[in-house]
């Protein structure tokens, strides 16, 4: 099915206060002279910003400001955003820049470059996700059409190719959004990757009890299963996938803030698969599948419950995880295709977080919950982490 009607071109400018942005954002730093000043130190707490936003934030009935994604495109840029705003880094979190504050309320941000970006954003008080792109490095945003399709994630391929995924679908756009074209998944598909035009993997649930992980390499026009797991429940679950490696992580139940869950990982493209992690929990149950785990909990515990992936190189990968019960977030990692395992031990307080890695040591940290909302850098693999950004209330005991 072919989209074909535009969206109208205005009020999204009026519907939020953008501001500008130095021209970094948009164009590559000039060089430094050999005259230049010593910088100034690095900054710490909220080094000054959206406090305004803040303060608006701050009423005992409203939640406080706070980070929903982070994303680096290298190791000293990236940016961060969240209820109404979005800063930005160019030396690895010393000091921080407001480019975006207004109504939207950002869930995802994907950029390709540091002008092009997609995200996907609502507005106050409202649950209805729409999808937005920059071309100026996310100080101002305009609509992308999506008929009438309201995607629960993206992804970027390239500034014209992208994929938008709803909860038992996938489409795709070839033309930077001026037409979606739906890719054929197959029956049942609760969730869909995609690493390029050609390869992605689904996971599909099995009528009577199970899950399924299927790929195609022919861009959805026939699939072939590479995993099968046998479950009483199925309460959905997620799929990574970037070259050779695709992970999934499979939920079973969830009760008293704990869930259930198991992780499979391959690094030849599905063809053979170790069951990595294999979560039991008191308020959950068993977690999904009979294999033998290579360890029976995942990051931050007690009871953790996942958060994103980020995959590098052959084998190479790392889970973020959150402890409602602990008050931690923590990271696991492997880096032989799941043969070990390393929960990293928690030292970050908060109950949800997402994570973005630029290689297989350097990566950064968002707390995402409505509390102790903070950025972290590691550049030991989450061994330890360093706080380069949190709004006064995330510094309250």
């Amino acid at each position: 099915m072919i989209l074909h009607k535009w969206m109208k071109r205005s009020s999204l400018a009026a519907a939020a206060l953008l501001l500008a942005v130095p021209m970094s954002w948009a164009a590559p730093a000039r060089e430094a002279s050999a005259a230049a000043q010593t910088p100034a130190p690095c900054g710490s707490g909220d080094h000054g910003l959206l406090q305004s936003l803040q303060k608006e934030h701050s009423g005992p009935d409203q939640d406080p400001v706070h980070f929903t994604d982070i994303q680096f495109l290298s190791g000293k840029t990236g940016r961060a955003a969240g209820t109404g705003f979005m800063i930005g880094t160019s030396d690895a979190g010393c000091h921080w820049q407001e480019i975006y504050k207004g109504q939207w309320q950002f869930k995802q941000m994907d950029f390709v470059d540091n002008v092009n970006g997609w995200a996907l954003a609502t507005m106050p008080s409202q649950q209805t996700s729409y999808l937005i792109k920059t071309t100026d490095g996310g100080s101002h945003w305009k609509g992308v059409y999506t008929g009438q399709i309201h995607f629960d994630r993206m992804q970027v391929i390239d500034k014209n190719t992208g994929y938008g995924y709803t909860g038992t679908g996938a489409y795709r756009t070839d033309n930077g959004g001026n037409s979606w074209v739906k890719v054929p998944t197959p029956a049942n598909t609760r969730y869909t990757s995609f690493n390029d035009t050609k390869t992605g993997y689904v996971l599909t649930v099995v009528p009577g009890g199970g899950y399924k992980v299927l790929q195609t390499r022919n861009g959805g026009h026939s699939w072939t299963t590479k995993l099968t797991v046998k479950t009483p429940s199925m309460a959905g679950g997620e799929i990574y996938s970037k070259d050779n490696q695709v992970w999934a992580v499979l939920y079973g139940d969830s009760g008293m803030s704990q869930v259930s869950y198991s992780l499979y990982g391959s690094t030849d493209q599905g063809s053979h698969w170790k069951r990595v992690i294999a979560q039991d929990t008191a308020g959950g149950g068993p977690a999904p599948g009979s294999w033998t785990p290579v360890v029976k909990e995942g990051p931050a515990q007690p009871g953790g419950h996942p958060g994103n992936m980020q995959l590098f190189g052959k084998e190479t990968a790392f889970l973020a995880g959150g402890s409602p019960a602990g008050g931690v977030v923590s990271i696991g990692v492997t880096y032989n295709g799941g043969k070990s395992w390393k929960n990293v031990k928690p030292t970050v307080n908060g109950y949800d977080g997402r994570i973005s890695f630029v290689d297989g040591k350097t990566g950064w940290l968002v707390v995402t919950s409505s509390t102790k909302s903070s950025i972290y850098e590691t550049l030991d693999g989450g061994a330890s982490w360093s706080r380069k950004f949190a709004f006064k209330e995330a510094l309250q005991p």
